[in-house]
């Protein structure tokens, strides 16, 4: 029986199956990339609304955790102040670890203001 040092049959899934740790290393860190977005964009949406919702009086804490969903909004907190004709708003929400709900990573905080609608009706 001869044998074939040149046959490289097979050593196409032998590099693939080599490859695959590194494609999900990628893969999950572009995905908690995309986490840390979106912590971004729900806490800016979160505090404009808490802003707006100061602004005429209600409740801004409220406000801020109707717009996040469940597992975002369990970390989140959320603080009010008026003055100066303003009503400012700062949430902060922890960045999940892969999985919204678990873990945080590193708060996230974004702050918005709004005209104090209050105040200019004295």
């Amino acid at each position: 029986m001869a044998v074939l040092r040149d046959d490289d049959g097979g050593q196409v899934a032998v590099e693939f199956a080599g490859m695959v740790p590194l494609i999900l290393i990628t893969l999950a860190l572009l995905w908690q990339l995309v986490l840390v977005g979106y912590a971004y964009i729900l806490a800016g949406n979160a505090a404009d609304e808490a802003a707006r919702a100061a602004a005429v009086g209600d409740d801004c804490g409220e406000a801020a955790l109707r717009h996040l969903d469940g597992a975002w909004a369990s970390g989140a907190t959320p603080s009010c102040s008026r003055g100066g004709g303003l009503a400012t708003a700062t949430v902060s929400i922890d960045v999940p670890l892969l999985v919204p709900g678990l873990g945080g990573l590193f708060p996230v905080k974004a702050k918005a203001a709004a005209v104090d609608e209050e105040g200019l009706e004295k």
